[in-house]
């Protein structure tokens, strides 16, 4: 990669350049970003993972740019048209929009009509009437007329040298920047509906006759716009600009903006010469023919792009706060999968997520009494110490029958946790399910999902594909190679930090760990049902196929509880072992004795135990792991009490505080559950007393928020919410 690049992302992601240097070599050596970021620290500066994700992105994209300049340089160059100053400004492009705008005058063209023009011998023709206006236009263009040449009159001729113009300057890379400038700052984004859909297309109403700035028009809005567009009930373009008077022409000549601008560029002066007409065309043709269509084009796809990539952002985020939602933990659970007709199916696992019982019951068609009698049964066996109620159909109806079931059997301790099915139903019909619960039903598997998301979401949540869990913004108006792309990255940071039970993890789970492969993780399983429990992270390199890089990369990550080592619990990476052997000699105290102790460990400096590998990041990293070993990054469980007889929103009331469950943050605000089977909104402007620019610094997905009724519109089953509880 050529060095004017490395400044280029040093300054974006705000690092140094020999940061960014070091980053480079590593990742191109095959370590993996999570790896990078924890253990080798001193190496790139500390720089963290959100930073490293940036780099690598940015370094894609570069890298793409060297090699379409390599292919334009030689092309050109083949051409015979590459001089000194061409290979400087291609040189020294930076984006690849500048990169093809000089390359535009060179790039192999069909037959169109300006170069069938230059073919007809009417460049002459058109740099003599653009040189000089005093010529008049007709009498000139008269002895080019050629019937061989398909020139059959003066008004073919003169048209020919306009097209020969219009092209030309189309292609002017200087011109192009300075027109896409002005659109950028001043064009407007205009919506309209297609005559005779406005009933049809009710549902995009507000954007009948809507404009806004290209330049600051929200991504939800420019998504919403697009898919009206595509679903064929609005017409999208832009609003150049308004008409303006020149300060080069006559006063009663009224030209566009973008004219004005080619005029400018052009350094055209126009005094009612014999050829100005003919001069003002080629400008007019030029900017409606040629340049607006292009960019307007263009720069419909900016702001398409810059939108997903916003959405995708934002379900990143949204999926990041759903994977770390606090875990209940290892208790035994009870999920319960809602249904009317269909029956509420049962799931029991253990507190290490294991299936241990199943059922489906009838409470909701005449058969409460039967059903109450078989979840107790299910509860008193297996002391069950949370019961898991999907949050879909019959969810309210599912929670007031189990509450009624605590009244009538006392011994049935276990509160209930409405839990997201999100993605439920996707996982129970996955090849995955098929696997692992390969003689349960369908709708079983859903409740087993349900029951161990609460447990663990992280761990379960991985086995679905994440544009499936529902917390997107236009998600499937996207990209979804990016989309996934994205999310990707985003699970298998999560994994990282949060760390994997070598020994009960998933293939789904240990697929997302730095370094493992999915062939890998099922190597680790197999050799599990093989050789049973793994009794240290060595053991990892008898795996097949998992060689040094891959442990290196992997084995940090991967913890072993009541193993030989009690660091191999701990994200201290094998390779430290010995700095931790030589704090042990220091403190003169055993691993047991300073694991945890923070008295033992507060007096100890990183700086007296720097060795020529690793330095004060890193040994500070183990004295705090030393300290809170294992300690899991994701915040404390808590449930959300749904206030009883609220259960849709017919029984809602403007005014009323209820308690609910965030489900979605978008750019304009958070979709908050409060148990009426529709999400209300929480405006940006009612999210806090504060001004607020971005709902995910005051929300994300999975807290527990207090709410207030705003307004009710049951017609378009909208509820309007607010957190500012004062108001």
């Amino acid at each position: 990669m050529n060095n004017p690049f490395i400044p280029i992302i040093a300054n974006e992601i705000k690092a140094r350049s020999e940061q960014v240097i070091s980053a480079i070599h590593l990742l191109d050596e095959g370590n993996t970003v999570p790896f990078i970021a924890r253990y080798r620290k001193e190496v790139t500066g500390s720089l963290d993972d959100s930073q490293l994700r940036q780099l690598e992105h940015r370094l894609g994209y570069l890298r793409e740019l060297e090699e379409r300049r390599q292919i334009i340089l030689k092309s050109i160059e083949e051409q015979g048209k590459l001089n000194t100053q061409l290979a400087s400004n291609i040189n020294l492009a930076i984006s690849k929009t500048e990169l093809e705008d000089l390359y535009l005058p060179y790039k192999p063209k069909r037959h169109t009509r300006g170069k069938l023009a230059l073919e007809a011998g009417l460049e002459p023709l058109a740099d003599s009437l653009w040189s000089d206006p005093q010529q008049h236009p007709e009498q000139l263009a008269s002895d080019y007329v050629d019937t061989d040449k398909g020139v059959l009159d003066s008004k073919a001729a003169l048209d020919g040298a306009r097209y020969i113009l219009m092209e030309r300057f189309a292609q002017d890379a200087g011109l192009l920047t300075k027109v896409r400038q002005y659109l950028w700052k001043n064009a407007h984004l205009v919506a309209k509906v297609i005559e005779g859909k406005e009933q049809e297309g009710a549902k995009f109403r507000d954007y009948f006759d809507h404009h806004e700035p290209i330049a600051s028009v929200p991504s939800h809005r420019v998504l919403a716009m697009l898919r009206g567009r595509n679903e064929g009930w609005l017409q999208l373009g832009l609003n150049a600009d308004l008409q303006s008077s020149s300060t080069l022409v006559e006063q009663t000549v009224k030209m566009s903006r973008g004219e004005q601008i080619i005029v400018d560029h052009l350094n055209l002066r126009l005094h009612n010469a014999p050829a100005d007409s003919w001069r003002t065309a080629v400008v007019n043709w030029t900017w409606r023919l040629k340049i607006f269509p292009h960019l307007e084009t263009e720069l419909m796809n900016t702001v398409r792009e810059r939108a997903e990539e916003e959405a995708i952002q934002v379900f990143a985020r949204n999926v990041q706060d759903l994977l770390m939602a606090a875990p209940a933990g290892m208790r035994v659970t009870m999920g319960l999968d809602p249904g009317l007709r269909t029956g509420v199916k049962v799931a029991v696992v253990d507190a290490t997520g294991k299936l241990v019982a199943t059922d489906t019951i009838y409470p909701h068609t005449g058969q409460a009494a039967k059903a109450a009698a078989s979840v107790a049964a299910l509860c008193i066996k297996y002391q069950i110490e949370l019961v898991a109620i999907g949050n879909g159909t019959a969810s309210r109806e599912t929670a007031r029958f189990y509450d009624q079931l605590q009244k009538d059997y006392p011994e049935v301790t276990a509160p209930k946790v409405i839990v997201s099915e999100a993605g439920a139903s996707v996982y129970s019909a996955s090849e995955l399910a098929s696997l692992e619960f390969s003689h349960l039903d369908v709708a079983i598997r859903g409740a087993v999902s349900i029951a161990r998301r609460l447990q663990d979401p992280l761990a379960e949540l991985v086995k679905i594909d994440p544009k499936s869990i529902g917390v997107g913004q236009y998600q499937h108006d996207v990209s979804q190679s990016q989309l996934a792309k994205k999310l990707d990255t985003v699970v298998e940071d999560c994994v990282n930090a949060v760390g994997v039970d070598l020994n009960t993890a998933s293939v789904p789970l240990l697929t997302r760990v730095a370094g493992l492969t999915k062939m890998m993780a099922q190597n680790i399983v197999n050799w599990r049902d093989e050789h049973g429990r793994f009794q240290n992270r060595q053991q990892l390199l008898t795996v097949n196929r998992l060689g040094p890089k891959s442990f290196e990369q992997c084995a940090g990550f991967l913890r072993i509880n009541h193993g030989d080592n009690p660091l191999d619990a701990s994200t201290v990476h094998p390779e430290t072992y010995p700095v931790v052997q030589h704090i042990l000699a220091v403190t003169e105290k055993s691993l047991q004795d300073i694991m945890g102790n923070t008295c033992a460990l507060r007096n100890l400096h990183a700086e007296n135990f720097i060795t020529a590998r690793f330095g004060v990041p890193t040994i500070s990293d183990i004295l705090k792991e030393l300290e809170k070993p294992g300690r899991d990054p994701r915040p404390e469980f808590k449930t959300v009490t749904f206030i009883e007889g609220v259960e849709t929103i017919n029984d809602l009331l403007v005014g009323m505080t209820l308690e609910g469950t965030v489900t979605n943050v978008t750019n304009f605000g958070a979709f908050v559950d409060v148990g009426v089977h529709q999400d209300g909104l929480v405006h940006i402007s009612s999210l806090a007393d504060k001004f607020v620019d971005d709902p995910h610094k005051i929300v994300k997905t999975g807290d527990v928020v207090r709410v207030k009724v705003v307004t009710i519109d049951l017609q378009r089953k909208r509820i309007a919410l607010t957190m500012r509880l004062s108001d």
